[in-house]
């Protein structure tokens, strides 16, 4: 193994980017070469100076951690990325791993030991999730299995938007030139499907599996 794992630090907040380097900071084996508050800039950052590791803050303005980590998968497929944010985000994670093959995830509040930790195994070419992201990870694919396996149809989701609107079965049933006793169905379905029995264990369904 080389003498030092090269990093490059990217967030929109200068304070975390010191928070991180002072974390790393005493320890010989990592050196920061770069680091940058402004991720649209960071491609042509690293043309210019090569690094092992990318560390990336995932919710940025103009370009956020997950455009940013599939422009650098495409062009610098060498480089390991690692993705930093304030909470687990399943889904989002789930898609980063998909979009540009991250190869891990901890949130802002870890301490020293559990950032070196992570570095020292992606650097080691292994992958570095928190135990609070799998959880999320977890979960996000538990609801995207569970949506697939409703089977909902295009016209019951539009139903089930109407209900979260509040919509009566008449209301509906004219909004989609149905029959009142049609839209009835429909809802009895829906409810079955999505083994729920309220109107408000509907809507959060929807919610959780992004349906409205």
């Amino acid at each position: 193994m080389k003498e030092k794992i090269l990093l490059a630090i990217v967030d929109d907040h200068q304070i975390v980017i010191d928070g991180l380097k002072s974390l790393i900071q005493g320890y010989d084996k990592f050196s920061v070469v770069f680091e940058s508050t402004h991720p649209e800039q960071v491609p042509d950052l690293l043309a210019r100076h090569p690094v092992d590791i990318l560390l990336t803050d995932v919710m940025m303005p103009v370009m956020t951690g997950a455009e940013l980590s599939k422009v650098v998968r495409q062009r610098f497929p060498g480089i390991k990325i690692l993705a930093l944010s304030m909470s687990g985000q399943g889904e989002l994670v789930n898609q980063m791993i998909d979009d540009a093959d991250i190869a891990g995830y901890v949130v802002k509040n870890i301490g020293k030991q559990e950032l070196l930790q992570a570095l020292e195994k992606i650097a080691g070419g292994g992958i570095y999730f928190s135990p609070e992201v799998l959880d999320e990870m977890t979960r996000a694919s538990e609801i995207k299995k569970e949506s697939i396996e409703a089977h909902l149809t295009a016209r019951e989701i539009e139903i089930i938007a109407l209900i979260e609107k509040e919509f009566s079965n008449k209301q509906i049933a004219d909004h989609l030139f149905l029959s009142e006793r049609t839209v009835e169905t429909h809802r009895k379905n829906i409810f079955r499907k999505t083994r729920t029995n309220s109107v408000i264990g509907l809507v959060k369904y929807a919610y959780e599996h992004k349906l409205i």
